[in-house]
């Protein structure tokens, strides 16, 4: 079983920078690939980023290329999203997820709680 906690949401103001923490726990942890995706009040979830078993491999959604990176400390059972520049269109419930494999969109088996991200203009 994969469990996963998410953790480091909070108020920023726009332009500021947030690092969320996603530690997983379980037998195969190291084996999954872990995202990073988003939801908004009245929208649906939104892929937001994804980093490789390994840690190597990464892929951003459009919205957030160039502002967030995600890495992953596999001694840690961790991954990070780092925000930077952000900005009200960024404020959402923030989720980390878990599967073999890479994909690009919401299609995880396996989700955190989430933690809030809120921006204020």
């Amino acid at each position: 079983q994969v469990q996963l906690e998410e953790s480091g949401g909070g108020l920023v103001q726009a332009g500021g920078s947030l690092r969320l923490s996603c530690q997983a726990s379980g037998r195969t942890v190291n084996s999954l690939a872990i995202a990073w995706l988003r939801q908004a009040p009245g929208r649906e979830r939104e892929f937001v980023a994804v980093v490789n078993s390994n840690g190597d491999e990464t892929y951003y959604g459009e919205s957030v290329k160039g502002r967030f990176s995600i890495s992953r400390d596999n001694v840690k059972n961790t991954v990070y999203l780092q925000m930077n520049n952000l900005n009200t269109a960024d404020t959402a419930v923030y989720y980390c997820a878990a599967r073999y494999g890479i994909i690009l969109s919401p299609a995880y088996p396996h989700w955190g709680q989430g933690t809030q991200v809120t921006v204020s203009s």
